[in-house]
């Protein structure tokens, strides 16, 4: 009789432990599938937007990009949210196995891209960007997709080389064009219309300090993104433990499902 009580109590207990992990899998992935949603509202309104926006966004590739990015985790997101929901919901042993899978592959997607980033980290620094400004840029090529990302660059982030004007110095760019100091995209923007003659820029590319941006792009573009790279590396953290935990989650309740 004592052993009869003994395994219902067991079994009352693992089917509310199961009931917890369930509603917990359900809540968690509900935020996940809002999350989700809510990027993806963000993207399409970005793309489609009519007050103009959707033009800034097209003439700025960093932007650009971004919004394709968020889009792609919108919709990661939301099959991920969805596939959680309606698998715990449903008890649904298929559907479980297919988020459990599909979460994995993801984890493991983003733990490959932090091995491939500490192996090519030399590759984002001053010195390698530095030797790879001095070899291909060219200055007033915009066909060439290098010299067109690097105008873009010292445009968008009024910034001239990679740590300084000088970096032009003993370049390809300086080969090509024997009298300009530095190329068109360090000067500062002329305050008058495009149309007219501007000779502040004649002054800059003679080398002028007063008529050009002096600071480097690496520093620009590391002050610029400094809080977004702090909060996405926190941000990867948090969503690594989320995976972790959502995986667990997952795998328990597969297997407690009779």
């Amino acid at each position: 009789m004592g052993q009869g009580e003994a395994s219902a109590r067991g079994t009352a207990m693992e089917g509310d432990c199961l009931s917890c992990v369930k509603y917990l899998m359900f809540v968690f992935n509900f935020l996940i599938f809002l999350g989700g949603s809510f990027l993806l509202g963000v993207g399409v309104w970005v793309l489609v937007d009519p007050t103009g926006f959707r033009e800034i966004v097209a003439a700025n590739p960093l932007l650009f990009t971004g919004v394709y990015i968020v889009l792609a985790m919108g919709g990661m997101l939301f099959l991920l949210g969805f596939l959680g929901c309606c698998g715990a919901i449903r008890e649904n042993k298929c559907l479980l196995l297919f988020f459990f899978m599909l979460i994995l592959l993801i984890f493991l997607a983003e733990l490959a891209a932090a091995i491939l980033a500490f192996i090519f980290r030399e590759h984002l620094t001053r010195e390698y960007f530095t030797k790879e400004l001095k070899r291909h840029y060219q200055g007033y090529n915009n066909t060439d997709v290098f010299t067109s990302t690097w105008n873009g660059i010292m445009n968008t982030f009024d910034c001239c080389g990679v740590n300084s004007p000088e970096d032009f110095k003993e370049s390809l760019f300086k080969s090509l064009n024997h009298d300009d100091m530095v190329p068109a995209a360090c000067c500062q923007r002329p305050s008058q219309p495009a149309d007219m003659a501007d000779p502040s820029q004649e002054q800059c590319l003679r080398g002028n300090m007063m008529f050009r941006n002096n600071k480097g792009c690496y520093s620009a573009v590391v002050d610029y993104f400094e809080l977004y790279i702090y909060v996405a590396g926190a941000s990867a953290i948090v969503v690594l433990t989320i995976e972790l935990f959502a995986m667990v989650f997952a795998m328990c309740l597969f297997r407690g499902i009779q």
